[in-house]
């Protein structure tokens, strides 16, 4: 096998010398190892000619059997870019104004698999790259929720919250980790973020979210995702998302259960005031910490959120706009409810 492939040697470096085309000198490669291969079958064991080209067609089978894997990759990964890439310049030639900076090839490769989803293809992913998200709370929620929205390439990230990486937290909040204890969680969850992919842009806010801010702060942003746990902040989140005209990507977890549905009065759906118009008594709204929680559900209704924001933002599928998702974890059930807007409601309430 050794002389066979010193000859595909010799005759690379001559056609290379000689200017040959790559694609001759393969033709030539390939005719080697017809020869060789012909030579293994009709020529008997033992025979010198067979002996010194390998003594076996099975290794050279073998051979022949993997350089037509690769090359059958390469092929395939060679047509998703060519579409890929006619999808970036249908959408330049499309709207060249409305567009922002065009995808590189290493983007190409990495979203490979939404493009060639037929619900979401090249527009799609265009319109996550110019999407800006901003996700409350780097906890439970948050964690796979930020994780997935990086590696789907929504082009802006920010992330609020004020707490630091706590032993407890490692159980489910999977973005950060032990060496990361006492960060602030912004800055734990950035660097996990970056480093699943650098294309995205990260924007850390170390404190707590406040009345002062959150209005002109969700103004920036096209969606919110409420990954937060107490009512108090579900209820500011809400005010000033109606206040800006943001939709409200909202997730809950408790023990076993949890839910997802999209706040957006301004799209029809009701906000998070007409469903829970009041705080709940003392003791039915426990956070995590007092009553538990199953260390996999958030990661679950985390990826629900993400899941239905790339919809939201793509405009693939049909999303939860005036619907809630319920997910009961410890019977395996899932279901869905109506929700409907309140015309008494205190926050978006109509006329």
């Amino acid at each position: 096998m050794l002389f066979v492939l010193g000859i595909a040697g010799v005759i690379w470096g001559i056609g290379a010398l000689m200017g040959a085309p790559r694609q001759a000198r393969f033709y030539m490669l390939g005719l080697l190892y017809v020869a060789v291969l012909a030579v293994q079958v009709a020529l008997p064991d033992g025979h010198p000619l067979r002996e010194t080209t390998g003594s076996s067609p099975a290794l050279w089978l073998i051979l022949g059997g993997m350089v037509v894997l690769v090359l059958a990759y390469r092929a395939v990964l060679g047509r998703v870019r060519d579409r890929a890439r006619a999808a970036e310049r249908r959408m330049e030639g499309a709207a060249p104004a409305a567009r922002g900076e065009p995808f590189s090839g290493d983007e190409l490769e990495r979203y490979a698999r939404h493009i060639t989803l037929p619900d979401i293809g090249g527009r799609g992913q265009r319109a996550l790259k110019d999407a800006r998200v901003l996700v409350v709370g780097a906890g439970g929620l948050g964690s796979p929720a930020l994780l997935y929205l990086a590696a789907a390439g929504v082009g802006t990230i920010g992330v609020i919250d004020g707490d630091v990486v706590d032993l407890s937290n490692l159980q489910r909040q999977v973005i950060h980790t032990d060496q990361r204890q006492e960060m602030p969680k912004v800055f734990s969850a950035e660097i996990a973020m970056k480093a699943l992919n650098p294309f995205v842009a990260v924007k850390p806010y170390n404190r707590p979210l406040s009345a002062e801010i959150a209005e002109e702060l969700f103004a920036e942003y096209d969606l919110i995702l409420d990954g937060t746990d107490s009512y108090a902040t579900r209820a500011l989140i809400n005010a000033a998302a109606q206040a800006s005209g943001r939709p409200v990507m909202a997730g809950a977890i408790s023990a076993w259960e949890g839910q997802v549905t999209l706040y957006d009065p301004s799209g029809g759906a009701p906000c998070f005031a007409c469903i829970f118009p009041q705080a709940p008594a003392p003791g039915l709204s426990a956070t995590c910490a007092e009553t538990g929680v199953i260390g996999a559900l958030p990661g679950v209704i985390g990826a629900m959120m993400a899941l239905e924001a790339v919809k939201e933002i793509t405009g693939a599928g049909e999303g939860l706009r005036g619907r809630m998702l319920i997910y009961d974890a410890f019977h395996g059930e899932t279901r869905i409810i109506s929700l409907k807007r309140r015309a008494d409601c205190m926050v978006c309430g109509q006329d």
